[in-house]
């Protein structure tokens, strides 16, 4: 006879059995929870009735989710920034900025994949990208295999910690998060990623000078000016669009949604200055859009809004609206819009679908206490609250050697979010407890890309890499990459200041001392007349 207690452990072990056999994750999810629910009713666990919160929480969490609407404008935006030129100009004059010195060929690779991540948010697109333009130079100029394959999966998968990341979106909305705060705890973390990267391509430059020679002089064909324009020119549209997004949602001018259209506009914008059919007079609108755009921030600041401010943002909306209209009579930039709809399709309908699995898989497993059952076992670790941190970052890093990050995300989060939040209260506050937590998994769940069998970076790179780049040079090259990701997590768990020193600090008051002064108003004598006969 199956036991109340017994339906928790056999509901997870099922669903691990049913996603090891193949079977679709969002199909899986929500066949598990329907089959467990139908279960559960029949042995008197819970009745029919029960089953009425599925469809409630799948339009009111998520079909009526705001949050989740800023997905499409991130991956839209994704889609247009991989494939318009703009990551070629950038490695290509970052190569030629770093290659005098060991190893810079892979410090070019490490900062044009943390710009590239802070404005695509999509692994594929950026390991594919990078893999194209600098595999084949990195080769040419005697790099070692195996540091080649590695930095180039590694500095890829960056994207998925660097705000506006995918992943920090579901997370925020997952643990009922703001995505400004879970963005500015991420942060701190996405910064020492980067600096540990470029401090092993240092150590290996002084260990091993051979494995990352600098490129001959011979091979740089531009210096002086003439290289950093070329720099100039890849790194401020970037930043100006980086501000747009990140910078209006965490100064709270704009809510994630609307910072993710604008990002999407902004994209397309970008995509046209990058393409050889952007003319001269197309330039100059873009130089009056800029200066107007200019003229309506710094009356804004100085003054109140009127109508200088009004005329001067009207024509940079003017401007952004022309350039678009250009880019849609461009054949190249069409076909390109067009292929970031069928993209942003794709992949919101798979987060929507998984979503809805998830549900129903959740409210099934909290109707059979499943909620108390993961409590009492994760509670109950030895080492308090470290020993949770411990077991719960090795449990996600081998989850994710068979599940994608969407599939955790959904899955696993829901269930220890709310012990999550009770144990780690008390160590950093109970306002930034989840955004430590989920930075933190987000950290660790980089890895997902990067280990076997499932190393979906591995995978893109062996789909681009030339005849001569061995698989297993592929798969040993991301080890020590996955051992640094590693130690940015365990750095993220023994310095929780990495991710909430950027957070705003809680305001403490004291009730006891809190006085409330009500003025005493002296009142005119009250004169009703005459009394009436």
């Amino acid at each position: 006879m199956i036991t109340l207690e017994m339906m928790p452990p056999l509901m997870f072990g099922g669903l691990v059995l049913a996603m090891l056999l193949g079977f679709p994750v969002a199909f899986t999810l929500a066949a598990v929870g329907l089959s467990f629910g139908f279960l559960a009713i029949h042995l008197g666990f819970f009745d029919l009735n029960f089953l009425q919160a599925i469809p409630g929480r799948v339009f009111g969490s998520v079909l009526s989710n705001e949050l989740l609407l800023a997905i499409p404008f991130f991956t839209f935006m994704g889609a247009i920034l991989e494939r318009c030129g703009l990551a070629e100009d950038m490695l290509d004059s970052m190569g030629q900025l770093f290659g005098p010195i060991r190893g810079g060929l892979g410090y070019s690779v490490i900062i044009v994949g943390f710009i590239l991540g802070a404005i695509t948010g999509t692994v594929a697109a950026q390991v594919i990208a990078m893999a194209l333009i600098s595999m084949p130079v990195m080769i040419r100029y005697g790099y070692n295999m195996r540091y080649i394959t590695g930095v180039l999966a590694a500095s890829g998968t960056i994207t998925q910690l660097v705000p506006p990341s995918l992943v920090l979106i579901v997370l925020a909305d997952q643990l009922g998060k703001s995505v400004g705060d879970m963005y500015l705890g991420a942060w701190g973390p996405s910064v020492f990623q980067i600096l540990l990267f470029a401090g092993y391509t240092f150590i290996l430059g002084l260990i091993k000078p051979e494995h990352v020679p600098p490129v001959p002089k011979e091979a740089r064909t531009l210096t002086g000016w003439a290289l950093w324009k070329k720099c100039l020119m890849g790194i401020i549209p970037s930043a100006v669009l980086i501000f747009v997004v990140l910078g209006t949602m965490m100064m709270g001018l704009a809510t994630p949604t609307e910072a993710g259209a604008m990002g999407a506009v902004g994209a397309i914008v970008l995509a046209a200055i990058h393409h050889k059919d952007f003319t001269s007079t197309d330039r100059k609108v873009l130089i009056i859009g800029v200066v107007a755009a200019g003229i309506g921030t710094i009356v804004a600041m100085l003054f109140t809004e009127n109508v200088i401010f009004k005329i001067a943002f009207a024509i940079a909306y003017l401007a952004v609206a022309w350039i678009c209209i250009q880019a849609a009579r461009i054949p190249d930039l069409r076909d390109l819009i067009k292929q970031g709809y069928e993209t942003t399709m794709r992949i919101t309908c798979m987060v929507t679908f998984i979503l809805i699995g998830s549900t129903c898989f959740s409210v099934v497993f909290l109707g059979v206490s499943g909620g108390v059952w993961l409590e009492h076992m994760l509670t109950s670790l030895p080492g308090g609250v470290w020993g949770f941190l411990i077991f719960i970052n090795l449990f996600i890093f081998f989850l994710a050697f068979f599940l994608d990050f969407f599939e955790i995300a959904f899955i696993i989060l829901p269930m220890i979010a709310p012990i999550a939040q009770k144990i780690l209260g008390p160590v950093v506050g109970d306002g930034p407890a989840l955004i430590w937590f989920g930075v933190m998994l987000c950290v660790n769940m980089q890895t997902s890309f990067l280990h076997p069998p499932f190393g979906f970076a591995l995978f893109y790179l062996r789909g681009v890499a030339p005849k001569e780049v061995k698989s297993s040079d592929i798969y040993w090259g991301a080890m020590p990459w996955i051992g640094l990701q590693l130690i940015m997590v365990l750095i993220v768990i023994a310095f929780p200041i990495t991710v909430t020193g950027l957070l705003d600090k809680p305001v403490s008051v004291d009730l006891d001392k809190v006085k409330i002064e009500v003025p005493q108003i002296d009142l005119p004598p009250l004169d009703l007349g005459p009394p009436q006969k």
